[in-house]
């Protein structure tokens, strides 16, 4: 199951309390304080695991403890530190107070770790209190406690190209026939659910990842649709790629005029993300193109190319992969959306 947002609670582990203990050995009178301090608390770690790509792991349980750290003890002995608490998340998790909204980690583009609560310290012995006016003390220190912190986890899919599209415009057949992955396709609204990521081999040497979204409707800015939940994963694609239904009965134009809208409307970065377009089903709907051509040259930010495809016959999809990987070769300087 893919799941992008979890929100849980982490605590970083106590401090172990001093030891109050005075040395009691044969032969040895009065041996004076011998309490240990008490040992660090854990840390909290989060870190990326290469291998994750949701964070369903978070789905059945809310509260992450370190362990705390042990009491000192007798002879000096000082307590054992608590483990730390590492907790594992895929690359592109943001990390959020839940409360504020802000930003405490971000990881984008590398692997990375981030230690987020410091683990409480320990409190010193009995031992430590010893002076020439004081020499049996009697009392130490309590370790300091660990702290506590309620965190979304917010999941944003890191690839080169992003399919931006009106639901069932053909987004799930072009990744599937370009890439390894394998969406449900259906012949109704709103097949694609979840977002799907998919390899696209240009040669031997060289490929890039694609991300099929969920549709976008009309007000998904707004929350209407699925578009919201999902137009957070368009951001960190260096690349976006409309795909235009040339069969349907909303024109081209209007299509890709609502998309843009929609997408300056929930990021206005986005709207000046390098992009290109396609104009899919072109097997059954011969596209007039002359009109989106006009319209893309009248704005500022014009598109890479413009291409008519057709998934199922694989008419342009060729053109279509050097095409975009020329553009990604031309833009490789350009960084992504945090």
């Amino acid at each position: 199951m893919f799941v992008d947002s979890a929100d849980i609670f982490v605590f970083s582990g106590n401090g172990g309390a001093g030891g109050v203990s005075f040395l009691r050995e044969k032969f040895v009178i009065q041996g004076g304080p011998d309490g240990g301090d008490g040992g660090k608390g854990g840390d909290v770690i989060i870190e990326v695991d290469p291998n994750a790509h949701t964070l369903a792991n978070f789905r059945g349980k809310k509260h992450y403890r370190a362990q705390n750290g042990a009491n000192g003890a007798p002879r000096n002995c000082n307590g054992k530190s608590g483990e730390n608490l590492i907790i594992k998340v895929p690359l592109g998790t943001q990390i959020l107070d839940f409360d504020s909204g802000e930003v405490l980690a971000d990881f984008g583009e590398n692997a990375m770790r981030v230690k987020l609560l410091e683990g409480g310290k320990g409190g010193l012995g009995n031992a430590r209190f010893k002076t020439a006016r004081n020499q049996a003390p009697t009392h130490a220190q309590k370790g300091i406690p660990g702290k506590e912190l309620h965190i979304r986890l917010e999941l944003k899919l890191i690839a080169d190209v992003g399919l931006v599209g009106y639901p069932n415009v053909g987004k799930s057949t072009l990744i599937s026939t370009l890439s390894n992955a394998k969406p449900e396709i259906a012949n109704y609204e709103f097949t694609t659910i979840t977002p799907h990521l998919g390899v696209v081999e240009v040669d031997e040497l060289h490929s890039f990842v694609m991300a099929d979204i969920p549709g976008i409707i009309e007000g998904a800015s707004e929350g209407k649709g699925l578009g919201l939940r999902f137009l957070k994963h368009i951001e960190r694609t260096k690349f976006l790629l409309f795909v235009l239904d040339s069969a349907r009965e909303m024109d081209i134009c209007t299509q890709y005029t609502n998309l843009v809208r929609e997408l300056a409307n929930f990021s206005p970065a986005l709207s000046q993300r390098n992009f290109g377009i396609v104009v899919s089903k072109c097997d059954v709907h011969t596209p007039k193109l002359d009109s989106l051509q006009s319209l893309c040259a009248s704005h500022a930010h014009t598109p890479h190319f413009i291409l008519p495809i057709s998934a199922v016959t694989h008419q342009g999809t060729k053109e279509l992969v050097f095409a975009l990987f020329e553009a990604l070769q031309s833009n490789s300087a350009q960084k992504p959306l945090n």
